[in-house]
């Protein structure tokens, strides 16, 4: 099996899974609780997140711990809009984000809110003159994906965060969830950056657990209220096991980050070097440093998406229709209609998505199922 799919998501490393069974079966008491097995349990807690705030470069209470990327983004969005609506109800976002925050979007302008939505160039680029022309007195956030999950495109983040040096009040939130461990920390983690969303599951560890930085002096409203647990701003029992696998496995993703990169990257050239030769062949990743390395998205002209993905499962080899919050649905991809790529080509998109475990042989073997699937799609479309 061949699982070009980690885009989707990532399966849990051995040791990350030991991790959270050992906890799971040691420290099982609620960090909430003043008896001693409590008391254990938010040590770790606290151990957890201090390891993921050195990490991160941050500090430990500008961590907080949440159920995933979805959760993070939609308390990013409207945890803002609700905190900052007396100073304005103006947002910032572009046409390629993930569905969580273009849905988030939507729901606020149903509140009263208004959205802007910056638009892409063809490689799912925003341009900075847009976003400086869509700034206003009553803007409360600007919200920019860091690499998007469908193409792969490497958004200006650092240019953004100049540009919004000149409004401190605006609150900068970057999704930073296909980026960790694929572009520099510090690009995500800029100093100008008061907001970022992580997902465990996109990195080896567990689903159902995610992060949101907060910088701190940055104000939040809570979306979920009950106990007061993470500072009073998220409650609900903290999935300790989870929470501690997480970091073990963000920091076993950090340590071999430039290996690993380099790895990917050498995959993604030798796929894109040899798919780009096809006549009926449309690459919508570039394979330059304007885009992550892990990202490739593709499509054979004539061929819905769903064939390919299940012609290469038969083979072994799995891979989806871009994003798989979408793959179901069967909806064109939100990226590839923003790029304004016509939906004849849209509709046969394709992405391999790429992690540290995948291989150079791995690559041959793709190529050479390509090819046969190549031809036998040609005499279909004949």
């Amino acid at each position: 099996m061949i699982y070009f799919d980690n885009s989707a998501t990532t399966k849990v490393l051995p040791e990350v899974l030991a991790t959270y069974t050992k906890v799971s079966q040691d420290i099982w008491g609620n960090p909430s609780s003043l008896h001693k097995l409590g008391e254990n349990a938010f040590d770790l807690l606290e151990q957890a997140r201090q390891q993921i705030a050195t990490l991160l470069g941050c500090q430990s209470d500008e961590v907080f711990f949440t159920s995933g990327g979805t959760e993070s983004d939609n308390w990013a969005l409207k945890g803002t809009a609700l905190e900052k609506r007396i100073y304005g109800k103006h947002l910032i976002t572009t046409a390629v984000e993930h569905p969580a925050v273009i849905n988030s979007m939507k729901q606020l302008e149903k509140l009263g809110f208004e959205v802007t939505y910056l638009p892409v160039d063809q490689n799912g680029r925003i341009a900075l003159a847009d976003l400086k022309q869509a700034l206003r007195k009553d803007t409360i956030l600007v919200s920019v994906m860091a690499v998007n999950n469908e193409v792969g495109t490497i958004q200006p983040i650092t240019e953004i965060a100049e540009i919004l040096q000149g409004y401190p009040k605006i609150h900068f939130h970057v999704d930073a969830v296909q980026a960790i461990g694929k572009v520099e920390t510090s690009f995500i983690m800029n100093e100008r950056v008061d907001l970022v969303t992580l997902s465990g599951h996109k990195f080896h560890a567990p689903r159902g657990v995610g992060v949101l930085y907060k910088k701190r002096g940055r104000k939040l409203a809570p979306l979920i209220t009950g106990g007061g647990q993470e500072k009073n701003l998220r409650s609900s029992t903290e999935n300790l096991p989870a929470i501690v696998a997480m970091a073990k496995a963000l920091r076993l993703l950090l340590a071999d980050q430039a290996k690993n990169v380099a790895l990917e990257a050498q995959i993604k050239e030798k796929l894109y070097t040899h798919l780009k030769q096809y006549d009926k062949m449309t690459l919508f990743s570039g394979n330059d440093a304007s885009f992550a390395p892990h990202i490739l998205c593709f499509a054979i002209a004539g061929v819905r998406g769903e064939t390919i993905v299940h012609a290469f499962e038969d083979k072994g080899i799995y891979l989806s229709t871009t994003s798989a919050c979408s793959s179901k649905k069967g909806q064109v991809s939100s990226t590839l209609h923003a790029m304004n790529v016509d939906e004849k080509i849209a509709t046969s998109a394709v992405r391999v998505s790429l992690d540290e475990q995948n291989t150079l042989a791995q690559a041959d073997e793709f190529i050479a199922v390509f090819d046969e699937l190549y031809q036998k799609f040609l005499k279909i479309n004949s």
